[in-house]
């Protein structure tokens, strides 16, 4: 028997500590912690890998903090449009959808069409009707917006830029201190898990880039982009610039590593992370998990909201290095 454990991410970004008050930094502290802990209590019960990684992302879905769910950022047509993927490792069967507006936890239908099996990722119109079928939750748009993305919005439109969630809400809170770096962008939830009977998965949510163009897809419903999961090797959700990640196959590329080159998982997720990522412009991190327990969670960018636990050990958080 396998000890289990599970890794989570909130994305990652500019997050100075300069635009992160103490009370907002225990904030994201204590929801990282509470997401963890609730996800390691559900595999300590013997539950899967699979389960403990939609419980996270479902809960990250719901917490206004993080951009994925309620609390998504806003297109440049002030619009929400939500993407998620779920891969189980056991047998490589894969779900996701993208550009949803109306699904209360995008993470759940990705999984549903993963257990459908007849098609592995469903876009817009499609993706909502597939839902619909399977009773799964609607809300009014309305429900994913915040004021705090709503300013966010406001301010990177009229600088006329693209961002992802932590640099634009870095933008909020020092602007007109420092400009925005519009290659620093990232913002997404995901979660990767092993359980006790050594089964792996991975979870990956979010809304994508403030003021980005209706339509965009980014990593993160890309399988092997920005999720993967092979019980063989290991468990990937990741989060950055989605064009580069996209362009590397960044999650493929440490299972890839694993296989073909022998690296170990701290070394392949480090290779793509702080090599692979940078050759191409690409910045953010992701967090990754092998069959043995071992986890790797590196990042090259400011800092990346994180939690992990292991076994029965308390949840470990940070932001920053």
């Amino acid at each position: 028997m396998i000890l289990p454990a599970l890794a989570l991410h909130g994305g990652a970004g500019t997050i100075t500590a300069a635009s992160l008050s103490a009370d907002d930094a225990r904030g994201y502290h204590r929801a990282l912690h509470d997401i963890a802990a609730a996800a390691q209590a559900l595999l300590l019960d013997g539950g899967s890998a699979l389960d403990a990684v939609c419980l996270a992302v479902q809960m990250l879905e719901d917490c206004p903090l993080f951009n994925a769910g309620h609390g998504a950022v806003f297109t440049h047509a002030g619009t929400h449009e939500l993407d998620a993927a779920v891969m189980d490792g056991r047998d490589l069967r894969a779900g996701a959808i993208a550009g949803v507006s109306r699904l209360r936890n995008p993470v759940h239908t990705a999984r549903a069409v993963m257990e459908d099996g007849t098609h592995v990722l469903l876009a817009g119109a499609g993706a909502e009707a597939f839902a619909q079928e399977r009773g799964l939750a609607f809300v009014d748009p309305t429900y994913f917006s915040t004021p705090m993305r709503r300013e966010q919005l406001e301010r990177v439109r009229a600088a006329g830029r693209v961002v992802l969630d932590h640099d634009g809400a870095t933008a909020v809170a020092e602007a007109p201190r420092s400009p925005l770096d519009e290659d620093r962008k990232m913002g997404t939830v995901g979660a990767v898990a092993v359980d006790r009977h050594g089964h792996l998965a991975a979870a990956t949510s979010t809304g994508g880039m403030t003021n980005k163009r209706v339509g965009r897809i980014g990593d993160s419903p890309l399988i092997g982009a920005g999720t993967y999961a092979d019980d063989r090797w290991a468990a990937v959700s990741c989060t950055g610039s989605g064009e580069m990640f996209i362009r590397a196959a960044a999650a493929y590329d440490v299972c890839a590593r694993m296989r073909y080159a022998g690296q170990s998982l701290a070394e392949a997720a480090d290779a793509v992370v702080h090599q692979s990522l940078p050759a191409l412009g690409g910045t953010g991190g992701l967090i990754a998990v092998d069959r043995h327990g071992n986890l790797a969670l590196p990042f090259n960018t400011e800092g990346m909201y994180r939690a992990h636990v292991r076994g029965a050990e308390a949840p470990v958080t940070a932001i920053h290095r």
